[in-house]
């Protein structure tokens, strides 16, 4: 085997390894399972032609990733999809209570596994606006880091932990309702 076809066939292990997380990470940008199964085909073609360009052994999921939301971006047109976050003074007061949360915050994905509660929460995840949503995706969802949420969304790390913040309180006060009905405990922080 070739040094070349031998770089080609673990860049395919690795691309391929992370297939699961890029559909649900498409499903969360495009919100219709046709739409995420086309992003994902197009993300790895774009990957398997720039893969020269990835550097094996790093993270290939954050990478995919990237080129995903990038691709999103540039079909859709970023004005018609991203929530105006640029309230200086929410992003101020995300930020204030950011540091507040960290450690401790349920795994969402698994919370998502369950069958009773899988269905709330994904409606819930789906009215969180862009901005919001993506954080949590990415970190609670597919359990990456702050600074590769970063990366993938272009934004500075603070700003990923204030929108990730703001996103899980509001997350929170959304199914503050279910939680009452269900009998489940309803003190939020």
């Amino acid at each position: 085997m070739t040094q070349e076809s031998e770089a080609t066939h673990r860049f395919t292990a690795e691309a391929m390894s992370a297939l699961d997380g890029m559909y649900r990470f498409a499903l969360r940008l495009t919100g219709d399972p046709v739409e995420a199964e086309d992003l994902v085909q197009d993300t790895y073609l774009i990957a398997f032609q720039r893969r020269r360009q990835y550097q094996l052994g790093t993270n290939c999921k954050a990478w995919l990733f990237t080129i995903c939301r990038h691709h999103w971006l540039q079909q859709l047109g970023r004005a018609k999809r991203i929530s105006n976050c640029d309230d200086g003074e929410l992003e101020a007061l995300a930020t204030a209570w950011a540091g507040k949360t960290g450690a401790g915050e349920p795994a969402l994905r698994a919370l998502m596994e369950i069958p009773e509660l899988g269905d709330v929460l994904e409606k819930a995840l789906d009215s969180l606006p862009d901005a919001y949503r993506m954080p949590v995706v990415i970190v609670d969802i597919e359990d990456q880091s702050y600074s590769t949420a970063a990366d993938v969304l272009g934004v500075a790390v603070g700003t990923v932990r204030s929108r990730l913040h703001r996103g899980r309180k509001i997350l929170q006060k959304s199914l503050l309702k279910y939680a009452e009905d269900a009998g489940f405990g309803t003190q939020i922080g």
